[in-house]
């Protein structure tokens, strides 16, 4: 089993204070999560940036991300090394992720950006049902989501600034091994949980 937050934010997005240096040094650091999706804003350059300065430690890893803002909402892509062509509507999205055996991910449905009760018009892979920086509510409502379209639930921190990792966190009932992750993840082999707030760096 692994412990892994699905979503977060570094430096190369616009609205994002994280240095990639300090991802790594805080998740080497971590008790037990030791696994992250870097999905900035329509670009992958901070995975690998972040990529980069983690492959000296071989107990953490890096899952390459991206969330990109589509036509109508966000949309978190895991597995991805490259961008989707445009126009990037949902539909185009995850087409691109299903040809390159990528992952889809309805990310913050019911906040602003999120796609709402569209995201039942397309075949995701799973909703974000815990997101760190939403509220109570509107995780219930994706929590709902999923169930309703009978998805598997996943937990990022969408953390933008330093203070906001490690939140939360999706447990995946793999190894790490960033294929098997995607599988077990598809699969609905996971679990959401909050982190205890007392740990500190």
């Amino acid at each position: 089993m692994i412990r892994a937050d699905l979503h977060i934010h570094t430096t190369f997005s616009p609205d994002a204070s994280i240095p990639p240096k300090t991802i790594v040094n805080q998740l080497h650091a971590h008790p037990f999560i030791k696994a992250i999706a870097i999905t900035d804003h329509n670009t992958i350059e901070g995975y690998y940036k972040t990529q980069k300065l983690a492959s000296p430690y071989e107990d953490i890893l890096i899952i390459p991300g991206v969330e990109i803002g589509t036509t109508q909402g966000d949309i978190i892509i895991l597995g991805t090394t490259q961008l989707p062509p445009k126009p990037w509507t949902p539909k185009n999205v995850i087409n691109f992720a299903k040809q390159t055996n990528s992952l889809t991910i309805a990310a913050h449905p019911y906040r602003a950006y999120g796609l709402g009760d569209q995201a039942k018009n397309y075949h995701f892979d799973a909703i974000e049902i815990l997101n760190g920086i939403s509220t109570p509510q509107t995780n219930k409502m994706a929590e709902n989501l999923a169930k309703t379209m009978n998805l598997p639930g996943v937990a990022g921190s969408d953390a933008h600034r330093t203070n906001e990792m490690w939140t939360v966190y999706t447990e995946i009932q793999a190894s790490s091994d960033i294929n098997e992750i995607l599988k077990a993840l598809k699969k609905g082999q996971v679990r959401v949980a909050h982190a205890k707030k007392s740990i500190h760096f």
